[in-house]
């Protein structure tokens, strides 16, 4: 892949932004010789200039470089600033949990004039690639979700479906692991406006994988036709084409910026495709090993505990 890749590495003196080049990882500070671009965050929040310095030193970068078979890469960014999560966004996806829930299906979105729908996520959901995530004592219908993540690198408001794509950095891999079994409440009834658990459901201790590395926008060929790949113990679960969302990613940042001013270092997770474990009533058990891939960025792989 051309130029390189935004990653956090764990060093001896902890985190630390680094790119990868060529199967080597640099630190950024030494790099660009910019000694305040210590962390990912640092690198998004000058994101014009960092992403200019970095391009120009990939095509000759100083210095060896460590082996990235020998690097800790942890997630690209420990604690994001908020990560919004696209709800329903491939149709697909969304007929799949229709059917699971004996409901027949709706029509396009766009068809009745609605925009996009968003939940939130902690930032402290957040967990490295390679990471074991403890589900066993937590739910014991946690499903998985590959999603692409849009990575925020400049302030934007108000945008456009023809700029919106204007304050993307790049783009990362994510997991939007889901506790199927905790999503409501059963003391309430169907009809109750209380009675869902986004909290419990979607944003518990390490249900966000992210990773491996932030994968510029420059460098992605078209964020509308990625494959998406996910495998559960090398059985692959879900297969499909980032093109198949329902609300683009243009539409999702718009309708965001909208009433909302988006930051360096905020996510948007962009929905999931069919293939999940509730269509079929399978989910995830201690020891299962996940492996989410979309291409032209690299891929993750989480053990269940």
């Amino acid at each position: 892949m051309p130029g390189y890749k935004l990653a956090t590495y764990q060093s001896a003196q902890g985190p630390r932004a680094g790119a990868v080049i060529d199967d080597k990882v640099h630190d950024i500070a030494a790099l660009t010789g910019r000694a305040n671009y210590v962390s990912v965050q640092d690198v998004l929040s000058d994101w014009d200039n960092a992403h200019r310095a970095l391009d120009a030193a990939s095509k000759a970068p100083k210095g060896e470089g460590q082996p990235l078979k020998a690097v800790k890469l942890l997630a690209p960014i420990a604690l994001p600033g908020t990560i919004y999560c696209a709800g329903a966004n491939y149709q697909d996806h969304a007929e799949e949990m229709w059917k699971a829930s004996g409901q027949p299906p709706q029509p396009d979105p766009h068809e009745l004039g609605l925009k996009p729908w968003f939940f939130i996520k902690s930032s402290h959901a957040v967990t490295d690639p390679d990471a074991t995530v403890q589900i066993s004592k937590y739910s014991k219908k946690m499903d998985w979700e590959i999603e692409l993540v849009v990575v925020i690198g400049r302030k934007a408001r108000d945008l456009t479906l023809d700029n919106a794509l204007s304050c993307v950095a790049g783009y990362t891999v994510g997991n939007d692991l889901s506790a199927r079994d905790l999503g409501f409440r059963p003391q309430l009834p169907e009809t109750s406006p209380f009675r869902a658990d986004w909290i419990r459901h979607k944003s518990f201790d390490g249900s966000a994988p992210l990773g491996p590395w932030i994968t510029p926008a420059a460098y992605i060929s078209n964020p509308s036709n990625l494959a998406m790949k996910l495998w559960v113990n090398d059985t692959l679960k879900q297969n499909s084409n980032s093109g198949r969302m329902i609300f683009t990613i243009a539409e999702q940042i718009a309708h965001l910026s909208s009433g909302i001013t988006l930051y360096p270092g905020d996510l948007i997770m962009t929905g999931t495709p069919a293939g999940v474990g509730a269509g079929k009533g399978e989910f995830l058990k201690a020891g299962d090993r996940v492996k989410a891939e979309i291409a032209e960025i690299g891929s993750i792989t989480n053990t269940m505990a």
